[in-house]
């Protein structure tokens, strides 16, 4: 395979796997009793949407690419 032929592999595997994904329509950010704002909700939902969507993905191109 060509450059060009992985990275349009690996451009239409990436959209067709965040496009089977459902994704979180609102993230949350908790705020504790002293007014501190935590984060970390809003990190960890981001984070395992993006690592669902890339691992789909990346597993559609190594069975694409192996079988060429």
């Amino acid at each position: 395979m060509t450059a060009q032929e992985i990275e349009k592999l690996v451009q239409d595997k990436l959209n067709e796997a965040y496009k089977a994904n459902e994704h979180p329509k609102k993230f949350f950010i908790t705020e504790n009793g002293r007014g501190v704002v935590d984060g970390g909700d809003l990190y960890n939902a981001l984070l395992e949407d993006v690592m669902r969507v890339v691992q789909q993905a990346t597993t559609e191109i190594l069975k694409e690419a192996l079988k060429k």
